[in-house]
């Protein structure tokens, strides 16, 4: 911008102030956040729209077809069908773009409710709980809120499980708890799913992975039940986590002497070892524990050599740390889910923690 359109605009400017002061009421001046409501209110209904319409019509070169109100951060455009179309705009769409974008962020964080007072906060345009509701189920169908597509090949995944309460359909029935599925790739990239396993496997299969592909889990059965469909099996490398290993062993109680050799020898890989030092002193009160050995025992690794030596992650709690995210969203206080509505909320919350809303 040249000097001579700074000062012209400035001069624009406080003529049209002048104007909008003119025509405010003197209670709506009071205190400097009054003033902020004010200019936000006169921003969005006489001036936003008026030059958003200019830069439109500019940009399009028409002015034709059915007339639709849009609602957007600059306030209410009223735009052409053609108009639309150019700029990329779906038919039937009420709420531009940028806004979608907003009420999707905040959608992901909080009550539909919550995020109605907020945008209105934050934007100054009213857009109802119902609408951000129907929104996040719209949007969630299409392509761009995806589970993304990483740039790189994948050398870790961490699944784990988390739990979702769901409505029933009598009123004063008690609430179930159901369980979703959830990954992590890379401690990168969120997915999860809920009733659709085969998603989100299919998801991770659609990636590059390197060989050989670093799997972590708990003991839960369900959990390499997943990893059981992913890659092949001489590609994945699976690795039971280690704190979920220690904790189970510390559950047998008994000489803390004994259970410190134990450690010992597991994080050195040395699981006979281990077994036989069990076997020989507390057979019965180990027996649970050494069946969850057993289960588990081509996932017990030489932690110690992973970890000091190839810098491996040996704990799963990339996947841990993503199912507290997303119950951030899932178990607001008081919260009660439709079974419908569960895979979207997942989707969508994902998506935000994926950065894809704001790109």
């Amino acid at each position: 911008m040249t000097p001579s359109d700074k000062a012209r605009v400035q001069e624009c400017v406080k003529e049209l102030s002048k104007i909008l002061y003119c025509n405010t009421a003197p209670d709506k001046c009071q205190t400097l956040e009054d003033i902020e409501k004010t200019v936000r209110e006169h921003l969005l209904e006489s001036v936003g729209p008026e030059m958003a319409f200019f830069f439109i019509e500019q940009k399009t070169k028409t002015n034709i077809g059915k007339e639709r109100i849009i609602k957007s951060s600059v306030g209410k455009l009223r735009l052409r069908r053609r108009q639309l179309e150019k700029l990329g705009v779906e038919a039937r769409t009420r709420i531009s773009p940028l806004l979608q974008k907003c009420s999707l962020c905040l959608s992901a964080n909080e009550s539909f409710s919550q995020a109605e007072q907020d945008l209105f906060l934050l934007t100054g345009m009213k857009v109802g709980h119902s609408t951000l509701q129907r929104q996040v189920y719209t949007e969630t169908k299409k392509e761009h809120l995806d589970f993304p597509g990483s740039p790189i090949a994948i050398n870790e995944v961490c699944l784990d499980g988390g739990k979702v309460r769901l409505r029933t359909p009598t009123l004063g029935e008690k609430c179930e708890w159901r369980d979703y599925q959830a990954a992590r790739l890379s401690g990168v990239y969120y997915g999860a799913t809920f009733r659709r396993k085969e998603e989100l496997t299919a998801w991770i299969d659609s990636q590059v992975l390197t060989n050989p592909l670093i799997c972590l889990g708990d003991g839960h059965s369900g959990v390499w039940n997943l990893f059981s469909r992913i890659a092949a099996t001489q590609q994945r490398y699976e690795i039971l986590d280690w704190f979920h290993l220690k904790e189970n062993l510390f559950r047998v109680g008994g000489s803390l002497k004994r259970l410190r050799q134990v450690e010992t020898f597991l994080w050195k890989g040395k699981v006979g070892q281990a077994i036989a030092l069990f076997e020989e002193e507390c057979p019965r009160r180990a027996r649970k524990f050494l069946a969850y050995i057993e289960k588990h025992r081509r996932r017990l690794v030489n932690y110690e050599l992973l970890q000091t030596e190839y810098h491996i992650s040996i704990g799963s709690g990339a996947v841990e740390s993503a199912i507290k995210q997303l119950d951030r969203r899932l178990k607001i206080s008081g919260s009660q889910w439709n079974p419908d509505s569960v895979s979207s909320m997942l989707r969508l919350r994902c998506a935000y923690l994926n950065g894809q809303i704001t790109a």
